[in-house]
This record gives C-alpha cells, structure tokens and sequence, in this order.
C-alpha cells in the first residue's frame, strides 16, 4: 500500500471511530415537527419524500393540501392510485391565493384543512402528517399559529411526525420545530421564461 493510501485508510478510521461513538449516543426517539421553509424549490418534494419512506417501511401516514389543492399533481396521482391504503391524501385547499382573489373563501378552505390536519393528527395510528403549504396560510393569518403551535405541543402524539411546508415559516413556528431546512433559491428557470412542467414542478 502507497503511502498516499495508507493515510487515506488511517484518516477515515479516526472518522469512523469518532463517527461510531457519536452515533452510540444517540438512543432517542420521538415524533418530530420538521419544516420546509425558503424561496427555492424543493419544499413538498421533500416532504412527499419523507411520505414515500413511510409507506415504503408500511407506516400509515396522511397528507393535507392546504394551497395546491385544485392542482393534479403526480405526487396526488401516485399517492391515491397506488398507496391509498396507507397513505390518505386530502387536497383541502383551491389554488394560489391569486387564483382565488377571496380572502374569506381561502379562510374558509385553510380551516377547514386545519380540522382535517387535526383529525389526522389525533390518530396515533397514522405515523406522519405532511401539512403541505400551511406556511402560506400562517403566514396570511388565515389560521393562528398560537393555536397550531399549542395543538402541535399539547395534542400531538408522542411518536407522529408533522412536517409543515410553505415559504416564509414564522419565526415562533422555526423555534417549535426540531428539524428545519431552508431551500435557497440559487437559479430557476421561471426566470428565463420557462413554465412548470410536468415532473419538476407538479
């Protein structure tokens, strides 16, 4: 063995080394609130990401759409052709707030996601929740988040993963959270005139 590749094998068996104990400590296990916030894409695909895992290790699991709901998107064609019995899927919300242009019927339409959300979340059998574009809904009040946060602390099962997506996450609900990812937008090609396609964006 050169002296090149001696150094390489010793230096990754320190790594290991250290690796392995760090991991020895880590024994934990409990339901996590993970949010998917930031300008870039990426948000609901991670987070239908995280549900295609679950049904892949037959955990039951459940998704509530709370903006994209009028939207037939592959991750909803995939889920409720395929995975139905696993996964339940309820597209809540009816569009882009643009769409709608009425503050009191996209109220409406986020509260009543919520009450769905929190059905599903009270079910202690159903092992993750992916509450898709809630963000969007905080972030316009049309749901409180003093109330989402308390339900989220006070009447979430120990052991459900809720995973909340949207842009602009507020800062109280990044702080509840125990696992959050900020997508950065770096280039999109929106921007050079592109459209959402089919298999990149829905």
């Amino acid at each position: 063995m050169t002296d090149t590749n001696q150094r390489h094998a010793e230096k990754k068996a320190r790594i290991k080394e250290a690796r392995d104990r760090m991991m020895a400590g880590k024994t934990g296990e409990k339901g996590l609130v993970i949010v998917h916030t930031g300008t870039g894409k990426g948000k609901s695909s991670a987070g239908f990401g995280m549900i295609l895992r679950c049904i892949a290790h037959g955990m039951p699991c459940a998704v509530v759409q709370f903006i994209k709901g009028a939207w037939d998107t592959g991750e909803r064609r995939l889920l409720t052709t395929h995975f139905g019995d696993l996964c339940q899927f309820h597209a809540m919300g009816e569009g882009f707030t643009w769409e709608t242009q009425d503050r009191e019927r996209d109220i409406a339409a986020a509260r009543a996601g919520w009450e769905k959300a929190k059905e599903l979340i009270r079910d202690p059998a159903i092992r993750m929740v992916l509450l898709d574009e809630i963000n969007i809904a905080l972030r316009y009040d049309y749901l409180d988040l003093a109330e989402v946060l308390a339900f989220l602390e006070d009447e979430k099962p120990p052991m459900t993963h809720v995973v909340l997506t949207g842009r602009n996450a507020k800062p109280e609900l990044i702080e509840a959270a125990d696992l959050v990812t900020e997508m950065e937008m770096v280039k999109h090609p929106f921007r050079a005139g592109m459209k959402g396609q089919p298999g990149v964006e829905f």
